[in-house]
């Protein structure tokens, strides 16, 4: 096939374009920011803000993957954050159903749920979290990723097209999990995560997955790691932070706190990696490397 890689250059947009060309898609990248260095796959310098733009880039293509957003409400004005999310998608969407492109996977986020950058922090109703949580975003960042949704199921009512939005917690590698998770997991805004991550690997690989899904309409799941990031086990974490939150099911170990029942039954997903399994030196805090 040939696919559209949106915000290709964005951390997790270059592992996903560098896994689906590694499938023998060929693969175009669009991004804001200007190609840097070789890539395997065609890169495009273009704002997807610009309809123009997006249906004259996006119109002979077999499957869209919608990546392009600004991904944290850190560093940018709340409007802006919205804007350039919810008019990106839009025009993406529009372009796609316009151009009767059969298939659009958009990475949605956790964020639908208010994680982590919500204020105030609300418990989940119950844990694991999954399909059935309510929605309770917040703040202008999960907004646009809930309205993402949500302008992609206006789209596919419109018949032509079928959608998956995986909602996802923080992406890491094991060349960044160190630098990022270590100073976060021990503090107490930690549980604002729901000490929940997805290997970058995993997450390209749950793509490719749904680019392949049978079904028809518009389908949400989440992809997450199996595990926490922390150190601790689950029972003795709620017990500390989150003690009056229900349960749905038995967690143990170091079981993760999103359930990926779903994509386990609609796509076949099952996360492969753990941050348990990075080498020594990539699982040591930044200041204790040499």
């Amino acid at each position: 096939m040939k696919i559209i890689v949106t915000g290709s250059q964005g951390f997790l947009g270059r592992h996903v374009a560098d896994h689906l060309g590694r499938a023998d898609h060929e693969i175009v990248g669009i991004d804001k920011s200007p190609p840097s260095g070789a890539a395997g796959w065609a890169q495009v310098s273009a704002d997807l803000a610009q309809f123009a733009s997006a249906l004259e880039l996006i119109r002979d293509a077999d499957a869209v993957v919608h990546l392009a957003a600004i991904p944290r409400p850190i560093g940018h004005t709340a409007g802006d954050v919205f804007h350039t999310n919810v008019a990106t998608t839009f025009n993406v969407v529009e372009a796609a159903r316009l151009a009767r492109i059969p298939r659009l996977v958009y990475v949605s986020s956790i964020s639908v749920l208010g994680y982590p950058f919500g204020q105030p922090f609300v418990p989940p109703k119950a844990l694991p979290v999954d399909e059935n949580s309510p929605i309770h975003a917040q703040d202008a960042y999960g907004l646009s990723k809930w309205l993402g949704e949500e302008i992609i199921e206006a789209a596919v009512r419109q018949g032509g097209l079928s959608a998956v939005s995986l909602r996802m917690p923080w992406v890491q590698s094991p060349e960044t999990f160190a630098a990022q998770v270590g100073p976060r997991r021990n503090s107490t805004e930690a549980v604002r995560d729901l000490w929940s991550y997805i290997d970058a690997r995993d997450a390209a690989h749950g793509i490719g997955l749904a680019l392949g899904w049978r079904g028809d309409g518009h389908l949400r799941v989440y992809l997450a790691a199996a595990d926490t990031y922390l150190e601790e086990e689950t029972a003795a974490a709620l017990a500390r932070a989150l003690p009056s939150v229900p349960l749905l099911r038995a967690l143990p170990g170091f079981s993760g706190l999103i359930d990926t029942a779903k994509a386990r039954q609609e796509l076949g997903f099952t996360a492969q990696h753990s941050w348990r399994d990075y080498s020594t030196k990539e699982k040591l805090d930044p200041e204790q490397k040499n």
